[in-house]
């Protein structure tokens, strides 16, 4: 089953989740919340857009990526 469908009725702000501490109080940041096995991403400026969602091996593969200079631009 697709996840966006098998979480539709979650609502990603009730999670407990963490917002990024990089944004420096612009509020231009991401908050990050892990429920069921999966990561739910979602927009702090816009809480209403859907969240992004992706497995805990996608997620952990992302990160691991950030972490080691991938997606330095």
């Amino acid at each position: 089953m697709n996840p966006y469908e098998k979480y539709a009725d979650v609502d990603p702000t009730q999670l407990d989740g963490h917002v990024s501490t990089r944004s420096g109080g612009s509020g231009n940041c991401v908050r990050v919340a892990r429920h069921d096995g999966h990561v739910f991403v979602t927009d702090t400026k816009d809480p209403s857009r859907a969240p992004m969602i992706y497995t805990a091996a996608e997620w952990d593969a992302f990160l691991g990526g950030a972490k080691d200079g991938e997606f330095d631009l």
